[in-house]
């Protein structure tokens, strides 16, 4: 029996969770799902251009892991854009450092913590914002995580 897979740790939500070609309706497209941990690994080796290494030690996994996530994540990648399907970023075992808000009255988009303040918006001073890691399933676990962690190690990442 394999072992319980250990929470990754991903920097902050996706800005978008859906992605499609353009001209096809998405209801007759098949989807390809990308875990959380899956977006992280391909953000930052990708989009950052970490080495694995680095990449491994903020997600706190190992680099052979960081290496296989990656490897899995480019291939659903590709799937996506050759064949023509719907790219979906959903799920995994992992906590957020940051959560991003969206201020629904006029769309600014900003980081926050999760110190359970409630946030308004810094531009119109909105208090109707959008939790953006909440649309994931996550909030008090990350809430939790960062207690654990202890406030000082929170407050450098």
């Amino acid at each position: 029996m394999p072992r319980p897979q250990k929470n990754r740790i991903v920097s902050k939500p996706p800005l978008y969770s859906s992605f499609k070609p353009t001209g096809i309706r998405k209801r007759g497209l098949e989807q390809i799902a990308l875990s959380l941990d899956e977006y992280e690994a391909v953000r930052l080796a990708d989009y950052l251009q970490l080495e694995h290494e680095e990449a491994a030690l903020q997600m706190e996994i190992s680099r052979s892991t960081f290496t296989r996530l990656l490897e899995r994540a480019r291939k659903k990648v590709a799937a996506f854009l050759v064949e023509g399907r719907e790219l979906c970023i959903e799920g995994g075992c992992v906590h957020f450092r940051r959560n991003l808000m969206r201020c629904l009255s006029c769309g600014e988009l900003f980081s926050s913590g999760f110190d359970g303040e409630l946030p308004v918006c810094p531009i119109c001073g909105s208090a109707d914002i959008e939790d953006m890691a909440d649309g994931f399933g996550h909030g008090n676990c990350c809430r939790q995580y960062g207690r654990e962690m202890g406030e000082e190690d929170n407050a450098e990442r």
